[in-house]
């Protein structure tokens, strides 16, 4: 009995019908073969862009750089049809932010919205820098973003996990990316992983940790203490992450999460404004579907799991207390 992943996949033309009958044909037969309880899949298909009944729908992705999906809902049809299920665990966040990054620097700050650009330009003006980190500020980093853990209420893994996660793709280096429409920029040598930190006076007052894959970067992790947070250190972090991303030959910046539920009611919405003002387009997708291999099965899994993850998550809180002496 087990339970089987494939985040953000998979990864294939998801509007190739044959294909996608092939691969969901196996995906089913393997679940099966497995005893599995179910599969879950995480596909990267695009339903649209914009906010749904914003104004915004109707101008998205002005650019073409990211474009509404006509194949997203004939995916979803295909999957009900066949049996699978939109997830009530959704794994990895079904909409984000993506940025750009073929535009100018100019451009870039045209699109923020004019107090984001006056927050950047205010962080550089009160003295905040930003620097590429090191492996040796990982544990500061690490307690770093349990410290902000505790105070927004979130739950996060142990030290090891990230300190596992962190190390091993700050070893691996994504090579020279092959030079894209960024206009004067080269391309450079970057680890697939790098912290940037933001500081006043020498003293670390933020950071965030940006991946790089395929052309596109990705902001994963954000982290901050209360002090100094007048000076904006989040926004010139950001502004500088997409700065980076731009030169290394990057094309889109994924801010890597938005809300399901577009108003203030739901938990991301002040983190999803923060991201809105730098000037992204919202793309809103498939999300995780569930494939039930055993109907009962699943259906126990999903009426007991949400108690057991509120167990976890509160001793996952508890510990991350202990780990910083709060």
């Amino acid at each position: 009995m087990c339970l089987l992943y494939v985040p953000k996949g998979p990864l294939m033309n998801w509007n190739d019908a044959a294909l996608r009958a092939r691969v969901l044909d196996d995906l089913q037969t393997f679940a099966r073969k497995q005893g599995a309880i179910f599969v879950k899949i995480d596909p990267d298909v695009a339903l649209g862009t914009g906010i749904p009944g914003s104004a915004d729908m109707a101008e998205a992705c002005p650019e073409g750089i990211i474009r509404r999906d006509n194949g997203g809902q004939a995916v979803r049809s295909d999957l009900t049809r066949r049996g699978w299920l939109f997830s009530s665990d959704q794994i990895q966040f079904r909409n984000t932010v993506l940025i750009d990054l073929t535009l100018s620097e100019d451009e870039l700050l045209a699109r923020m919205k004019q107090k984001t650009r006056y927050n950047v330009r205010l962080a550089e003006k009160k003295g905040v820098t930003v620097r590429p980190g090191t492996l040796a500020d990982l544990p500061m980093l690490y307690k770093l973003y349990a410290e902000t853990s505790v105070r927004d209420g979130f739950v996060i893994r142990d030290e090891n996990y990230y300190q596992t996660v962190w190390q091993t793709f700050m070893h691996s280096h994504v090579g020279k990316l092959e030079s894209l429409n960024v206009g004067t920029f080269k391309p450079v040598n970057l680890p697939t992983c790098e912290p940037l930190i933001a500081e006043v006076e020498g003293q670390p007052v933020a950071a965030i940790f940006v991946f790089y894959f395929a052309g596109r970067a990705y902001y994963l992790y954000g982290m901050s203490r209360q002090t100094h947070r007048e000076k904006m250190p989040n926004h010139l972090l950001q502004w500088e992450a997409m700065r980076r991303a731009k030169a290394a030959g990057c094309t889109v910046y994924d801010l890597w999460g938005a809300p399901d539920v577009f108003d203030e009611s739901d938990s991301m919405w002040g983190v999803f404004r923060f991201k809105e003002g730098l000037g992204g387009q919202v793309v809103r997708t498939l999300g995780a579907w569930d494939y039930p291999a055993s109907t009962l099965l699943y259906k126990l899994y999903t009426q007991s799991i949400p108690r057991l993850l509120d167990i976890m998550r509160a001793r996952g809180m508890s510990r991350t207390r202990q780990s910083i002496g709060s």
